[in-house]
């Protein structure tokens, strides 16, 4: 039965299509490469070509491909220990739900046992910043292979499994995009393990190794570093909390697994976001009491929005009639569901999106205001979610008509209040 259900055509491209393709496969590896090279100068400018480039030979490193193997794998034991409850996803075109195993709090605690347990066994953290640039070349080799094996993989999949998104017909865009929707090998499922576990928590350990680097250095952490350090390891903590609440979003209900999500999850996540950590290494700055407590300030906000807007759109999708938004206004839609209009989703149209907008900025002002590098994630985030409200826009258009219509003129701010 499932094999009679296909999936339609692939009629919107995205990113310019199989040419816009074919140059991000470049671009985003190559922004990675620039970005860590400058960030390691004396003056991390980005207004001119850092130099001299490392030789070829010094960004190929086998032993750094052999330690994040060591590292996906020790991640992926965690995933499928029999610990943390098992949850369904969304219904698919086949009617079938597929089956996920919660745990990735558990596993990033279990993490945390483990790497407090090499520092005190005098486990050299600072390597990671030593050959930061081997391990994000070596990061995005895995991704790539990863990339390869997933498209061969879809080659077999059956019509049903194939992802909305990718399914365009040219293999360059497809492989790009992604085309299966769920690849897994058996109950292992290959996009939803890569969404949170090895990126994310491995991005926490790298601010750590950065910490570590500077007490090395220096003898003790800066106290930008220590903001940079706890502000992203709360962030990620509340992701793994939370984790039941991706499989509800575009990149697991409509987006295939290929080598966007694959580099993205790998190698863009840990190495771009992890930049505020690697500059204050190199660029120490000083901070006073006053300045941080704004700064923690702001990062309360921005988390406060983020996680509030979030926390009230899971209550309503699970239980409408939960007492926490049972009182909230909302609006019926052709599909049976209903549209919140009240509350933190009355605001704007995607306040989760205004507070990480704020909480990225909190991340980067512990750097300074002298250099515009430790800003590129608040540039690239805002730009991401920016396409992001837009792809959303288009969908909920798509599916709920004239009631999304309604909601729009409602709340006609998408982002910014007063402003987008």
């Amino acid at each position: 039965m499932a094999d009679k259900i296909k999936t339609p055509r692939t009629s919107e491209l995205e990113f310019g299509g199989p040419m816009g393709a074919l140059l991000l496969l470049f671009v985003m590896p190559g922004t990675v490469l620039y970005l860590l090279v400058t960030c390691n100068t004396d003056d991390a400018s980005v207004l001119r070509v850092p130099g001299p480039w490392p030789s070829l030979d010094t960004l190929w490193d086998p032993s750094a491909v052999i330690l994040l193997l060591a590292w996906v794998s020790l991640q992926a034991l965690l995933h499928i220990l029999p610990i943390g409850k098992v949850t369904e996803g969304i219904t698919l075109r086949d009617n079938t739900r597929l089956k996920y195993r919660i745990n990735a709090l558990q596993a990033m605690m279990v993490t945390a046992l483990l790497v407090a347990g090499a520092v005190m066994f005098g486990f050299p953290f600072s390597y990671v910043y030593d050959h930061f640039l081997q391990l994000a070349v070596a990061a995005a080799f895995i991704a790539l292979v990863l990339s390869i094996f997933l498209y061969a993989k879809s080659l077999a999949a059956p019509e049903s499994a194939l992802a909305p998104g990718g399914n365009s017909g040219n293999p360059l865009y497809d492989f790009f995009i992604g085309h299966e929707l769920n690849p897994r090998i058996g109950s292992f499922d290959l996009k939803y393990f890569c969404e949170l576990r090895p990126g994310l928590i491995g991005w926490c350990l790298i601010n750590l190794c950065f910490m570590m680097k500077e007490v090395e250095l220096r003898g003790s952490p800066s106290l930008s570093m220590m903001l940079v350090f706890g502000f992203q390891a709360l962030y990620v903590a509340d992701a793994m909390k939370n984790e039941e609440a991706i499989l509800t979003t575009m990149d697991i209900v409509h987006d295939g697994f290929g080598f966007m999500l694959a580099f993205g999850d790998l190698c863009w996540v840990p190495f771009t976001y992890s930049l505020q950590g690697y500059f204050l290494v190199r660029h120490p700055q000083e901070l006073g009491t006053y300045t941080a407590l704004g700064i923690i300030l702001l990062n309360a906000v921005g988390y406060i929005i983020f996680r509030g807007s979030n926390s009230q759109k899971n209550a309503f999708r699970r239980n409408p009639s939960d007492p926490k938004v049972a009182g909230l206004a909302t609006i019926p839609t052709a599909t049976g569901k209903r549209l919140l209009v009240s509350g933190w989703w009355g605001l704007v149209r995607h306040p989760n999106y205004l507070g990480d907008l704020i909480m990225a900025l909190a991340w980067s002002l512990p750097c300074g205001l002298s250099n515009i590098l430790p800003y590129f994630y608040i540039i690239y985030f805002t730009v991401l979610l920016v396409h992001r409200e837009a792809r959303d826009e288009h969908q909920c258009m798509k599916k709920y008509g004239l009631a999304w219509q309604e909601y729009c003129r409602r709340v006609p701010y998408r982002i910014f209040p007063y402003i987008y």
